[in-house]
């Protein structure tokens, strides 16, 4: 009986080695190999280049799809202008904030009232013109004592400055001319004239001009065509503003 499971065991072995080696497939000839060395470089290399190709063609084809499809591509598209839409809106925007509004350009006082008549406002009790007179006057004493208040609190808190000192007076000399008597008709009274020669500070001429002064002679001392010296004095008469000093040369 140990002799028949023995046989019944190699038999299996047997069989089982047969399979696996019909699966495998006929084992290579060594002529075969020998030809598969003895073949060319550029046989080889077409032949990897062909092997790497049918495994690409079947690693595309195993692959699944990428995930970035047209239609995403045509959104992004999509968004790209939606964004150049928005770029100018906002630039308009900003153009229209830094542009001074009609508001702006009012005068303080209708910007104020404006801004006033915007006010929220509840509709108080109907008043006589008698009673809003009251009111505006009452509005207006008060207004007028906070002001007071305001002064007086400025005042207090001023102190008192040293100023400006006073300015000290000098006795200006009083002018003296001399000139010639034109007329002495008159009582107690001479017309004397001035002659004045002077160069013109542009053009460089000497210019000749005359004047005429009514002086006072208080004992009619000087006549007609003397050269007097007179000096400016307090107003005598309405044209006297002069006073004979002394007669320099007579007349001849």
């Amino acid at each position: 009986m140990a002799e028949d499971e023995t046989k019944k065991d190699e038999t299996t072995d047997e069989t089982a080695q047969d399979e696996t080696s019909a699966a495998a497939g006929p084992a290579p000839e060594e002529g075969g190999s020998e030809a598969a060395l003895g073949s060319s470089p550029e046989e080889s290399a077409a032949g990897a280049e062909e092997s790497e190709g049918r495994g690409t063609d079947a690693a595309s084809a195993s692959d699944p799809p990428s995930s970035e499809s047209p239609a995403e591509d045509e959104g992004g598209a999509e968004q790209a202008p939606a964004e150049e839409a928005e770029a100018p809106a906002t630039d308009k925007a900003d153009a229209a904030e830094s542009e001074p509004s009609e508001e702006d350009q009012l005068p303080w006082k209708e910007r104020r009232r404006l801004q006033r008549s915007r006010r929220p406002h509840k509709p108080g009790p109907q008043r006589t013109v008698e009673e809003r007179k009251a009111e505006r006057e009452a509005v207006r004493k008060r207004k007028a004592e906070e002001r007071r208040k305001e002064r007086a609190a400025a005042k207090k808190d001023r102190t008192a400055g040293t100023g400006t000192p006073v300015a000290e007076k000098d006795s200006n000399a009083a002018k003296v001319r001399q000139g010639i008597v034109v007329s002495g008709k008159a009582d107690k009274t001479i017309t004397v004239r001035v002659d004045i020669v002077r160069r013109h500070p542009t053009y460089e001429k000497v210019i000749r001009r005359s004047r005429t002064l009514h002086a006072h002679d208080e004992r009619n001392e000087a006549g007609e065509g003397d050269t007097v010296r007179v000096v400016e004095t307090r107003p005598m008469s309405k044209t006297k503003r002069w006073r004979l000093v002394e007669v320099l040369e007579k007349a001849k």
